[in-house]
């Protein structure tokens, strides 16, 4: 796979890889779920639960070692590229037992040839993580996407067991286990109607209180009718709600709140942990800014090269669109690569882009998105077309926000300095603005950049450069 775009600020982020990634035609990406829908939790938004009901009923959800195999040879041998990443999900994957992925890896080795990278990605709810989980993937370099919502009032709401009790305290001491252990972790944020008014408040507990340094915050968006019908197909039951909210679940998260949020949790990153805490939002939007193509499916231009595969072979066409109309066939049957390459998966993946509303190819924000996520456009555009992506709103929220620092950013490193350079520039400022007793613009406030003059005023070569990044004037703002 080929690596993500970054600011050279700092070490590579460590994000889960987008199990939607779009890459060359050369090489694609598969969600394994070999535990298919089955989980010990019973979140109340889990869009993948329901999987249950579309397999016959006393199905054995397990991946066979057949299966297991023929998955594993044949998505190595279908990668000409030099790294293969697995990601292993479910459901809950830990529920499989720690034998089933010490056979993955040793038949990863089996049928990776020389010079050929395997990696592996593990996305948990973490409540049965113990030592010997995390020696396992500490000795492997699994890279652990551990799902928690924030602080426990914000997650036990919709994240508990069968019996309605809370899981948050489990979670909490699976991550300690990880951090004992070494094992990279990165939060995995789902943001609904409940926390996402809690922008500041989730991203501070995911900092202090369980010190990630990478995060990674989804936005839980589910039609009413998730459960029955796939997207893009229509519901005859449905009937015509003109209020997009009435199409939606309850705990959806609202459009206007996930731009918020994002808002929020950017002002107060920008302030401080520009460089120390990477957040996969801000480097796609930094990358877009600065030019560089798309790393995650929902913002790229087309999509269909991540898919997902079930416990019993059958790939599917995305890991959102585990139904029945878009499903490609079945491993055992024809190989990975050749459903992947179907006409039908390619005219997936093309549908991104050539299905896009006039309304979205007039935005200014057109390829900062690409109208998001195929399977959130359920609403109608001001003019009445179909096709609007239903975070909309709060996408246009969120960018006309950061764009404009994003942009300053972006000429920093054009210019050979770092990111973080516009971070201590803000603080700069923010500490003028105390001096002087002027108001200090709170964090959700949209971040002030000093201007030009305020940073050269009174320094010479030598002297510290204003901006507080530490390096002497000459060598930074005073070019």
């Amino acid at each position: 796979m080929s690596p993500e775009p970054q600011a050279p600020t700092a070490p590579k982020p460590v994000f889960l890889p987008d199990p939607q990634a779009h890459h060359p035609f050369t090489a694609f990406h598969t969600l394994a779920k070999p535990i298919g829908p089955i989980c010990n939790l019973d979140c109340t938004y889990c869009f993948y639960l329901h999987k249950e009901n579309f397999f016959p009923k006393g199905e054995q959800f397990r991946m066979s070692p057949d299966v297991q195999e023929a998955f594993i040879k044949q998505y190595i041998e279908g990668q000409d590229v030099p790294e293969v990443n697995f990601a292993w999900q479910g459901g809950e994957p830990t529920l499989l037992g720690l034998d089933f992925f010490k056979r993955a890896v040793e038949l990863q080795k089996k049928y990776a040839p020389a010079g050929k990278t395997i990696t592996n990605a593990f996305q948990t709810n973490g409540v049965l993580l113990d030592e010997a989980w995390c020696s396992f993937f500490k000795e492997h370099d699994f890279l652990i996407g551990l799902s928690i919502d924030g602080p426990k009032e914000l997650h036990d709401k919709y994240r508990f067991y069968k019996d309605g009790s809370g899981s948050h305290e489990k979670v909490v001491a699976a991550l300690k286990i990880l951090q004992k252990h070494g094992v990279r972790t990165n939060s995995l944020t789902c943001v609904n109607r409940l926390t996402g008014d809690h922008g500041r408040e989730v991203y501070h507990f995911l900092r202090d209180e369980c010190g990630f340094e990478h995060m990674q915050f989804i936005p839980i968006v589910e039609k009413r009718d998730f459960e029955t019908v796939a997207p893009g197909m229509k519901n005859p039951d449905e009937g015509d709600p003109r209020e997009d909210l009435l199409k939606v679940t309850p705990w959806t998260c609202k459009p206007e709140q996930w731009g918020r949020f994002l808002s929020a949790v950017f002002d107060e990153w920008v302030r401080r942990d520009v460089g120390k805490v990477f957040i996969q939002q801000f480097e796609q939007t930094l990358a877009c800014v600065m030019g560089l193509p798309a790393s995650l499916c929902v913002y790229s231009k087309h999509c269909g090269r991540a898919l997902a595969i079930e416990h019993d072979g059958s790939l599917y066409s995305c890991d959102h669109f585990v139904y029945d109309e878009y499903k490609l066939g079945n491993i055992k049957d024809r190989s990975m690569r050749e459903l992947v390459n179907t006409p039908e998966q390619k005219k997936f993946g093309t549908d991104k882009f050539d299905s896009l509303p006039r309304f979205c190819r007039r935005c200014d924000f057109l390829e900062m998105c690409y109208g998001e996520c195929p399977k959130n456009r359920f609403i109608e555009t001001p003019d009445g077309e179909a096709g609007l992506n239903y975070l909309c709103a709060g996408l246009k929220i969120y960018f006309a926000h950061v764009t404009p620092v994003m942009g300053l950013m972006a000429r920093e490193i054009a210019q050979g300095r770092p990111a973080d350079t516009v971070m201590h520039a803000i603080q700069a400022s923010e500490r003028i603005a105390a001096a002087s007793g002027q108001k200090v613009p709170e964090p959700a406030a949209a971040p002030a950049m000093p201007a030009a003059g305020a940073l050269k005023r009174d320094a010479r070569p030598n002297d510290p450069c204003p901006c507080g990044s530490g390096k002497k004037f000459k060598k930074c703002h005073g070019r």
